[in-house]
C-alpha cells in the first residue's frame, strides 16, 4: 500500500472515530432521567448537595429539581406524575398515608439532634418564663397548626410539668416571630434555623422543645406513590444510594454544604455557615420515623398510631425496624459533637 492510500486510510479511521465517539454505544448504559422536588431548606437539600457534588450521575441518574415552597403543593406534583420523586416532612405524610394517599418512603431526609437543635424554642429576651409550667395559659407561635411545630412543643411542655391543653397555639411565619416577642404580641414561639440565629439579640434560647419527641428522630423524608416505586425498583436503588452518598458528604463538609445551602434557598452565605445545621442519616429506619407518628397521633392529627414500617419501601431495601437510632458512622456523630462544642 502506497503512502497516499495509508494517510487516506487513517484520515478516514480518525473521522469515523470522532463521529462515533458523538454517538452513544448501544451497550453503554444512559443516565436515567428522574425528576425530583424539594424544599430550599436544609432538612430537604440532599437533592441539591447530590446534584453539586456528582452523586446523581455517580449512580447513573439524570436529575432534574423542582424547587416548591410548601409540602402540599410537592404531594400533588407526585401525585400527579409530574414529579417522581418529593420531599416533605414527616407528619405530613403520615397523615396522608392514613387518609389512603398510595405514598412509600424511598430515603430519609434531614434528622433533628438534641446534640444540635435546629430547632428550638424562643422566648422575649425581658421574658419572665423559666419553666414549662409558665407557658400555662400563654400564647405560643408556631409556624404550621396541626404539624410538628406544634405537636412537639406540646410533648415537651407535658413531660416537663406544664399543661400544654391550657396554651394556645397560633401560626405565624418564622421571620415575624422575633418581632412579635418582642412587642408581646405572643409570649412563646418555636423557632428554626436560620430564624434562630438570625434573631439573636431579639430573643433569648428557652428550651430545645423539640426533645418533646425524642432526642433523635427524623424530621422529613423522600418518597414517591406506591405504584410508581413498585415499577421503578432499579430507580428507587439508585435515588437511595445517591442519597445515602450524599449524607456522608454533608455530614463530613458541612461549611461546603452550606455554601451550596445558601445559594439554592438565597440565605445570607454567613448566617448558612454559623447557624446549626441538620445532621443526615445514611438509612431511613423505622425507630427514626416511629416517635413522630405516635405523637402525632397522641395529639389528635391521627386516629391511632401506626408501624412505621408500613409506610416505608419495601422493595431491594432491607427495613431495619429494630435499630434503636439511625444508621450515623463515627464521622457523622463527631461533627454533631464538633458543631454543638464550636457554637458554645
Amino acid at each position: 500500500m502506497n503512502n497516499s492510500a495509508s494517510s487516506f486510510l487513517r484520515v478516514c479511521a480518525a473521522f469515523l472515530a470522532i463521529v462515533l465517539a458523538g454517538v452513544p454505544c448501544a451497550g453503554r448504559a444512559q443516565d436515567a432521567a428522574l425528576k425530583v422536588a424539594t424544599i430550599p431548606i436544609d432538612t430537604g437539600a440532599e437533592a441539591f448537595y447530590a446534584l453539586d457534588q456528582g452523586f446523581f450521575k455517580k449512580n447513573g441518574l439524570d436529575v432534574s429539581i423542582e424547587r416548591i415552597t410548601n409540602g402540599p403543593a410537592i404531594a400533588a406534583a407526585v401525585a400527579s406524575g409530574a414529579v417522581d420523586v418529593g420531599f416533605s416532612n414527616l407528619v405530613s405524610l403520615a397523615i396522608a398515608f392514613k387518609k389512603g394517599v398510595p405514598i412509600t418512603l424511598i430515603a430519609a431526609a434531614g434528622m433533628y439532634s438534641s446534640k444540635a437543635p435546629t430547632t428550638t424554642c424562643m422566648v422575649a429576651l425581658n421574658s419572665p418564663i423559666k419553666s414549662a409550667k409558665d407557658l400555662n395559659g400563654k400564647i405560643f407561635a408556631t409556624n404550621g397548626l396541626k404539624n410538628i411545630g406544634e405537636f412537639a412543643p406540646r410533648a415537651w411542655i407535658d413531660k416537663n410539668g406544664g399543661d400544654s391543653s391550657t396554651v394556645k397555639f397560633v401560626e405565624m411565619p418564622f421571620p415575624d416571630m422575633a418581632g412579635a416577642l418582642t412587642q408581646g404580641r405572643i409570649d412563646a414561639a418555636v423557632m428554626a434555623e436560620p430564624t434562630m440565629t438570625e434573631s439573636k439579640g431579639q430573643s433569648r434560647f428557652f428550651s430545645n422543645c423539640y426533645d418533646g419527641i425524642g432526642s433523635s428522630y427524623m424530621i422529613g423524608a423522600y418518597f414517591a406513590t406506591t405504584s410508581w416505586a413498585a415499577a421503578h425498583p432499579d430507580l428507587v436503588r439508585k435515588f437511595q444510594a445517591s442519597i445515602r452518598d450524599t449524607a456522608i458528604w454533608a455530614n463530613k463538609n458541612p461549611l461546603l454544604s452550606a455554601a451550596i445551602l445558601a445559594r439554592e434557598s438565597k440565605m445570607n452565605p454567613d448566617i448558612a455557615a454559623k447557624m446549626f445545621r441538620a445532621v443526615y442519616p445514611e438509612r431511613l429506619e423505622a425507630s427514626a420515623i416511629q416517635p413522630v407518628i405516635d405523637v402525632t397521633a397522641k395529639y389528635g392529627a391521627l386516629p391511632a398510631s401506626f408501624p412505621a414500617t408500613d409506610m416505608m419501601y419495601q422493595g431491594r431495601q432491607r427495613v431495619a425496624a429494630s435499630s434503636a437510632s439511625f444508621t450515623m458512622s463515627r464521622e457523622s456523630t463527631s461533627v454533631v459533637e464538633t458543631r454543638r462544642t464550636s457554637r458554645r
